[in-house]
């Protein structure tokens, strides 16, 4: 087993290796490039995002900056709205599922750092996945912490940091992220269009 092997199946290493330093600056190249381009520069950006990313599904957008550390650990589904400085840190996988919207400035952090000092200055860390479902939207300046998974239809609150798995279908909010409520039909706005 390699070292970026390793560091996808959620096993603590040394993650400082000329492998992962090589994947990390051939996503930098790419990053860099797609935040270069104007926003009319469509089919250039989204070229760019299928080369770097595990899986985009149709009907997407990626508003720029973004940045994430190897890209092809991320698949996004359908009709997905990344707003701008959307950080995905996807040493783990990360799994995005269709009509996903995610406000402004928000992280998505599969990696965590050994915690006595001697230890994380020399690179020992691990990664466990992050799973988002279906319809879920996630408020501006959130963190989704490594490991979690987020149900169908839920609703996370700007600045929440999301440290366990919250079901389907409930508003959760805060730090750390606790549900507030289920989503009901009462919360529909249909009648004020």
């Amino acid at each position: 087993m390699d070292d970026l092997e390793k560091m996808r199946s959620g096993r603590w290493l040394h993650a400082v290796t000329p492998p992962i330093g090589e994947a990390l600056h051939r996503t930098e190249e790419l990053l860099f490039a797609l935040n270069q381009l104007p926003p009319s520069r469509r089919g250039e950006r989204e070229a760019i995002l299928r080369r770097l990313l595990g899986h985009l599904g149709k009907g997407c957008t990626i508003h720029s900056p973004f940045r994430c550390d190897f890209g092809e650990q991320i698949r996004i589904g359908d009709g997905f709205v990344g707003n701008f400085n959307l950080t995905i840190l996807d040493e783990a996988p990360v799994t995005i599922g269709d009509r996903v919207q995610i406000g402004p400035n928000v992280g998505i952090y599969t990696v965590s750092h050994a915690l006595l000092p001697d230890e994380r200055a020399e690179g020992i860390m691990r990664s466990l996945p992050v799973r988002i479902g279906n319809d879920v939207w996630i408020g501006g300046h959130a963190v989704i912490m490594q490991g979690v998974t987020i149900g169908d239809g839920a609703v996370i609150g700007a600045g929440s940091v999301v440290t366990r798995d919250i079901p389907p279908r409930v508003i959760a909010v805060g730090n750390p992220c606790r549900v507030l409520r289920p989503v009901t039909d009462r919360d529909s706005v249909r009648e004020y269009l």
